[in-house]
């Protein structure tokens, strides 16, 4: 059983999925010419983070969102968690419960899985939007010179946290409300955006028996097939959409990579962090809408 208790903005429902409960949301009318959009959260978050885009993205779209399996209402089972796993999951998604192929929109690590489903299993996917979107790059390693003390530290780290104990202390300390707000206070540029709410739904699934083991096997699976193969694979339309300020990346240069192996995209920067659905949701639930009705077939 799960112990996340916070009421949903929108009351959601349950698919079974390999004997696993995933949660999900829907609002919104089938439209014979548009087609659905299913939205895909990042690491750590679930669908509360759509809040702000699912009424307005409604007017237009049918418009799905589901938490990915280890996070948010979804089951979270001992597994090993990878890209080929919620890749399978919202292609069995799309197949069973939408129905037809969906525009799928991810930010951060939804975003890699997104490109995963539509690069790897492209009869599910119509269209493509990455928003501030994650993923390694074949050639990351060539960029920059090597710091060998660096390289050491970093295999140092990641041995030391595939240790269960190590993981384990890890989680229970970044599982903290403070430490919660303190991430988000350096990913958001509008600093109003990080309210207690979003601390406690961020907070919530942690609580679950599951969610330790999900954290560790972060550090444990290996990573997945490289952007660049993927973008490569890549044959449906794709919107790039880059909060600016986001500390993690540098989403101009990450840009130019995007477009490097995949130049027929459409860009926007805009004045946000790591989240800009949830930072400025009118603008890129505005921009969202005029580009699938622009440039994504009707099915």
């Amino acid at each position: 059983m799960q112990a996340t208790s916070i009421a949903p903005s929108i009351p959601g429902q349950y698919w079974q999925w390999r004997q696993q409960p995933i949660y999900y949301v829907q609002v919104g009318k089938r439209h014979p010419q548009r087609p659905p959009l299913l939205l895909v959260h990042g690491f750590g978050a679930s669908t509360d983070h759509w809040r702000k885009n699912l009424a307005g993205l409604s007017e237009q779209f049918e418009v799905w969102a589901i938490d990915l399996l280890g996070f948010g209402r979804s089951g979270k089972p001992d597994w090993p968690y990878s890209g080929d796993l919620w890749r399978d999951q919202l292609h069995d998604f799309i197949t069973e419960v939408i129905g037809q192929p969906a525009v799928l929109a991810g930010n951060s690590l939804g975003g890699y899985v997104s490109l995963c489903v539509a690069a790897q299993r492209p009869e599910s996917a119509a269209g493509l939007v990455l928003i501030n979107s994650a993923g390694p790059f074949t050639d990351i390693q060539g960029t920059t010179k090597p710091d060998p003390l660096r390289e050491v530290m970093g295999k140092v780290v990641q041995t030391l946290f595939r240790q269960d104990w190590a993981s384990y202390l890890l989680f229970q300390y970044v599982r903290q409300k403070s430490v919660i707000r303190k991430t988000l206070e350096k990913v958001y540029l509008d600093q109003t955006a990080v309210t207690d709410r979003l601390v406690e739904e961020i907070y919530q699934p942690s609580c679950d028996a599951g969610a330790p083991a999900v954290f560790a096997s972060v550090f444990r699976t290996p990573q997945g097939e490289k952007v660049d193969v993927l973008l490569k694979q890549l044959s449906v339309p794709l919107l790039m959409l880059w909060g600016e300020a986001d500390p993690w990346i540098n989403a101009r240069e990450r840009g130019a990579k995007f477009r490097q192996y995949h130049p027929h995209l459409t860009e926007y920067y805009l004045r946000a962090g790591h989240c800009p659905h949830d930072e400025i949701p009118h603008q890129v639930n505005e921009l969202m809408a005029n580009w699938v009705l622009q440039a994504v077939q009707a099915p």
